[in-house]
């Protein structure tokens, strides 16, 4: 039996989805409407470990996405440009929605739900799942290790760290690199990261073992992997009376190069208007 049949179908995933963001008082970011959505369905951290083919998510987070989209289309969510999710006001005194008929409804044209979820022709396909994320992501996971550790020093510094620099290729306790983060000009942190070329799930193992890595002088750790974490490694990184340790996954990497047109450019397309050359 394939892993992902132990993932929830799209219908539960879109009323699951739905009831979150009402529950959550109307509005939710993704991360947000994801935990809330696990928390509702009781999944395990085995379901949620489970990663999509050729992507940095996980099973659930792409399911998560097209559920999102779907109750989009349906007219029963939007979402802003700062990526914030919410129940529109015709949906207001709806509490739940028909998850199953919204997915057939979807499909009435007679494409099938796997070509739907895969066609990369279709307008209203998830940000998250866009043809050139997967193309990124393929790249990076095929990249030289030293080569990544070079463009992770690159995206920190563009995200605003100063004095970045990466380790030697050995006998480096864990830490790839080391760096400074200033707040407001005023207030300074020693930080130190790890990245990971990585097509699986890191573990809480591996946030303990980077935590072990750090020096009295490290104030803060920064863990990035082209992969995804695990419940309980996102848990570890934020465990109370411990050093705390900031995680960028795959999906966040991906959408930094894009914001800050690292090995990415943004190309203009242009919408056929066929009705009007047929009037003319």
């Amino acid at each position: 039996m394939s892993g992902k049949s132990t993932v929830p179908r799209y219908g539960d995933l879109i009323t699951a989805t739905y009831s979150a963001l009402k529950i959550l008082g109307g509005s939710g970011k993704n991360e947000e409407i994801n935990e809330k959505v696990v928390e509702l369905l009781s999944l395990s951290d085995e379901v949620l470990e489970i990663p999509h083919l050729n992507s940095s998510l996980s099973e659930m987070n792409y399911r998560l996405a097209w559920a999102r989209t779907l109750l989009k289309k349906h007219g029963a969510i939007t979402n802003s440009a700062r990526g914030v999710w919410s129940v529109m006001p015709e949906f207001s005194n709806v509490t739940t929605v028909d998850g199953s008929a919204i997915e057939k409804a979807r499909h009435k044209n007679g494409i099938s739900s796997k070509d739907a979820m895969i066609n990369d022709e279709l307008e209203d396909m998830p940000e998250e799942v866009r043809p050139w994320r997967k193309k990124l992501y393929e790249v990076l996971t095929k990249m030289d290790p030293h080569a990544f550790e070079r463009l992770t020093q690159r995206v920190l510094r563009e995200c605003g760290f100063t004095q970045v620099e990466v380790t030697k290729k050995s006998g480096d306790g864990g830490i790839d690199g080391t760096g400074k983060l200033r707040i407001n000009g005023i207030f300074s942190f020693n930080i130190a990261f790890q990245c990971k070329r990585y097509r699986g799930v890191v573990s809480s193992g591996d946030i303990r073992d980077f935590r072990g890595s750090l020096t009295t002088n490290i104030e803060k750790g920064v863990f990035i992997t082209t992969g995804s974490f695990s419940k309980a490694a996102v848990e570890e990184a934020s465990s109370p009376g411990k050093q705390q340790i900031d995680l960028i996954d795959g999906e966040e990497f991906i959408t930094k190069l894009a914001e800050f047109g690292i090995g990415v450019k943004e190309v203009k397309d242009y919408e056929i208007d066929a009705g009007y050359f047929a009037k003319l």
